[in-house]
C-alpha cells in the first residue's frame, strides 16, 4: 500500500510539474516555416527575424523549408500544427487570401492567426541582360512579332494570372513554369531556360551584377532602386502584384503563447536595427506591423480576389 501511495504521489508530482512548464512559453525550440528555399529573399528575412525574435524569446527558433504550390504546401502543414505556438509561419499571405478562391485546399483563410504584418516584397519581371527588350510590353510585343511563346517562370498563383491575362490581352502564347522562390527564379533566366521571371528583392543585386534586367515593376510604385523601369499600369497593364509577407499561426493559438509572439513582435517593430535589416539589407519595402493590421489586411485580400474570382 506504501509503495503504491508513493507511486501516486509521483504521477502527481510529474503532473504538477509539467503542468507548470506547459504555462511557461517558450520552453523549447520554436520553428519558423517559410515558403521557399533557402537563400530566397523571404527565407533571408524568416532567418533575420528568427535570430532577432529568439533573443527576446529566450529560446532558439529554427527556419523549416516547405516548399510546393506557392506557399500553399507549407500552409497546410501550418494548418494541422497544433497552436501552441511553436511552429509558425513567415509567408506571403498569397497562398492564405488568393489561392482558396483558385484551388481545392485543406485549409481555409480562417484557419490561421495572422500575428503582423513584417515587410512588403520588393518584385518585379526580370530577363537576361541582352534580351532585345527593356520592358514587359516590348517583350510580349517580340514573342508577338516572331510568333513564339513567351516561357515564364512564375512564384505564385497571383503573378502567374496575372501574366496569364496580359499574355492574353497580347495575344501571345504563354508557356508557365512553376518556381521554388527566387533563386530558382535567376537561374532559370540567366540560363535561358525562361525569357521572363517574377522575383522578389532577391533581383537587386544580379541587376547590379548585370546578369538580369528589370523589365517591369510588379507594386503600385517604381522600385526605389531602378527607378528608371515603369510599373505594370505605366506599360498599360490593369495588374498589381503584391507579395506582403506576414507572421502567421495556426488558428486558436494559445493565449500565453500569443501575448509574448506579440510582445516580442512589437519590440522588433520599433527596433531600427530590424527596420534596417528589413529594408536595407534585404531591401523590402515597410509596412504596418501589429495583429489588428494584419488580421484586417488578410480578410480585405481575401474578399476582393473573392470578388475578382467570380468575375472570371
Amino acid at each position: 500500500m506504501k509503495k503504491f501511495m508513493n507511486l501516486v504521489l509521483i504521477f502527481m508530482l510529474v503532473a504538477v510539474f509539467t503542468g507548470v512548464n506547459a504555462a511557461e512559453y517558450p520552453n523549447r525550440p520554436i520553428t519558423f516555416m517559410t515558403m521557399t528555399q533557402p537563400g530566397a529573399q523571404i527565407d533571408r528575412l524568416a532567418r533575420g527575424l528568427g535570430q532577432r525574435m529568439s533573443k527576446l524569446l529566450g529560446e532558439p527558433i529554427n527556419v523549416k523549408n516547405v516548399t510546393g504550390s506557392h506557399g500553399t504546401v507549407m500552409a497546410t502543414e501550418l494548418s494541422k500544427s497544433r497552436p501552441d505556438g511553436y511552429n509558425l509561419g513567415i509567408t506571403s499571405l498569397t497562398a492564405y487570401t488568393y489561392a482558396p478562391h483558385h484551388s481545392k485546399l485543406a485549409y481555409k483563410q480562417q484557419d490561421f492567426d495572422y500575428l503582423s504584418l513584417v515587410a512588403l516584397n520588393s518584385s518585379g519581371f526580370i530577363s537576361q541582360k541582352d534580351k532585345p527588350w527593356n520592358t514587359l510590353k516590348e517583350a510580349f510585343a517580340w514573342h508577338k512579332n516572331n510568333n513564339k511563346a513567351m516561357v515564364a517562370m512564375f512564384h505564385g498563383a497571383d503573378d502567374r494570372d496575372a501574366l496569364t491575362r496580359i499574355a492574353k490581352k497580347e495575344g501571345v502564347k504563354l508557356s508557365l513554369i512553376p518556381s521554388k522562390g527566387g533563386p530558382s527564379v535567376i537561374k532559370a533566366v540567366t540560363g535561358g531556360h525562361a525569357s521572363v521571371g517574377y522575383v522578389g528583392a532577391i533581383l537587386y543585386k544580379h541587376v547590379e551584377a548585370g546578369s538580369i534586367k528589370l523589365i517591369a515593376a510588379a507594386l503600385a510604385e517604381r522600385l526605389p532602386p531602378i527607378p528608371d523601369v515603369p510599373t505594370l499600369r505605366e506599360q498599360g497593364y490593369d495588374e498589381q502584384v503584391e507579395m506582403i509577407v506576414a507572421l502567421v499561426a495556426p488558428k486558436g493559438l494559445n493565449a500565453k503563447a500569443k501575448a509574448k509572439i506579440l510582445s516580442a513582435a512589437n519590440t522588433l517593430a520599433n527596433d531600427k536595427e530590424t527596420q534596417d535589416f528589413i529594408t536595407g539589407n534585404l531591401l523590402m519595402r515597410p509596412v504596418k506591423w501589429g495583429e489588428a493590421h494584419a488580421d484586417k489586411t488578410a480578410r480585405d485580400l481575401y474578399e476582393t480576389f473573392g470578388k475578382l474570382a467570380k468575375m472570371k
